[in-house]
């Protein structure tokens, strides 16, 4: 049972670019801040990533493929730190998954 995540929680791509959730509900919050749902917005920044001999391709954002089973905003799963978040390039190549850093630890989800 992963903790959920919120808008506040520190999700990076493998490469070191910082994802930025856009939570499109503020229904439910943790501390605050609106959980994020699976359906969210995802947007990834200062990713490094590059393919050879030497041509950019940053992650871009996140698609995520595992979000809580049980736990649901107005039928929209829920993300936890259990979730798996794909990394996604602009032109839609997936590389890597997003690894979360950071997030709340008082409430959990399935």
């Amino acid at each position: 049972m992963g903790e959920l995540l919120s808008a506040s929680a520190v999700l990076t791509c493998p490469h070191g670019g910082t994802v930025s959730a856009v939570p499109s509900s503020s229904k439910v919050t943790l501390g605050g801040d609106p959980i994020v749902l699976a359906t969210d917005t995802f947007t990834i920044a200062g990713c490094a990533f590059t393919l050879p001999p030497a041509v950019p391709s940053p992650c871009v954002l996140v698609q995520w493929q595992s979000p809580a089973v049980k736990c649901a905003s107005d039928g929209t799963p829920l993300l936890t730190t259990d979730s798996v978040g794909m990394c996604m390039a602009a032109t839609g190549a997936v590389q890597g998954t997003a690894l979360i850093q950071s997030t709340q630890t008082k409430a959990s989800g399935t």
